[in-house]
Order: C-alpha cells, then structure tokens, then sequence
C-alpha cells in the first residue's frame, strides 16, 4: 500500500493565499484528506492528513492495520521529527522524494494539475472556475470539488471509473 501527499496554493479573489495539503491513495487514486490554510505548510497540517487518511481508510481506527508508505516531498512540514514520529506511530511509513524531483512523485503532482489547470486546457479543473471571493467561500467550493473528484471524476488508469466507484467495486462489503 502506499499513498502520496503534497501541497498546493491559489490566491483568492481578495488577494488571500490558501494552503492546502492532501493525501492520495496511489492505487484508487481518492484524495482522503486534505487541510487547507491562510498561513504556511506546518507539521500540524501535514499530521492532521495523516490521521485523518488513516481514520477514512481504516473505519475510524488511529492506526493502519499494515505499513502504508507515506510517500512526499522534503519540505520542512514533511521531514519535521515530530511529523516522522507521528507517522510511524499510526503506521505510515514516510518515503521522501528525491530533491528537485517532483516527477517522482508524479501522481500528487498530477492530481495537483487536475485541481488547478487552466479550464481551456484541460477540462476538468477545479480551482481556475470556481467561485472564490475569499477564504471561506474558497474553502467550501474546494470541498464540493474534492468530493467531485473522489466521486465522479473519471480517470483513465481506473477504466474510466472514480476513485470511489472503483475502491467499491474492488473492496466490495463483506
């Protein structure tokens, strides 16, 4: 099992930045946490993808029930102690990519593509078009759009199904 995480930021149309931070799972491609602030990439917010990806994951449990690789980027948010101990702790194994090699860990990055590209190049961003007068509203269109993405969005690598309507069909209830 490994997932993936980085970050991203956009303005607002007031001119406020916001910081988001996500986690994918590299087989079904769900973005199964994201955090989002008006300041920098803490420790915190990285942890706090952490926990949550783990507790959508694995049904509410604190701890993976087998070692994820916990596969991102060398920023300070990422490599902090406390953010190694946390992820050790709830069973993520952290794998750092090399530096100055973002293709490396070319799925976040073209997730990253996906939610931010230019409309006339692409057809299925997010950010480019939605409303976004300031932070709050931001923050509520960019959950619908993860959501969107997770649920109905399409990708070629899943025969043209959703991240979430191919985990269903290949972790079926029991």
């Amino acid at each position: 099992m490994r997932w993936c995480s980085d970050g991203f930021e956009f303005r607002c149309d007031a001119g406020v930045p916001l910081r988001v931070v996500f986690a994918l799972d590299c087989c079904d491609r769900e973005a199964m946490s994201w955090a989002a602030s008006t300041g920098g990439y803490t420790g915190d917010m990285v942890r706090d993808v952490m926990l949550q990806a783990v507790e959508n994951r694995f049904t509410g449990a604190l701890k993976a029930d087998r070692e994820v690789e916990w596969l991102s980027g060398d920023g300070s948010c990422y490599i902090a102690d406390d953010t190694l101990k946390f992820s050790r702790k709830i069973g993520l194994k952290p794998v750092t990519t090399p530096v100055r090699s973002p293709q490396s860990n070319g799925m976040a990055e073209s997730f990253v593509k996906t939610i931010k590209r230019d409309y006339e190049t692409i057809k299925r961003d997010y950010v480019s078009w939605m409303p976004k007068p300031d932070a709050r509203t931001a923050l509520q269109n960019l959950a619908i759009a993860f959501d969107h993405d997770n649920e109905s969005h399409p990708h070629s690598a899943l025969k043209y199904r959703s991240p979430r309507e191919f985990h269903r069909q290949a972790n079926p209830p029991t």
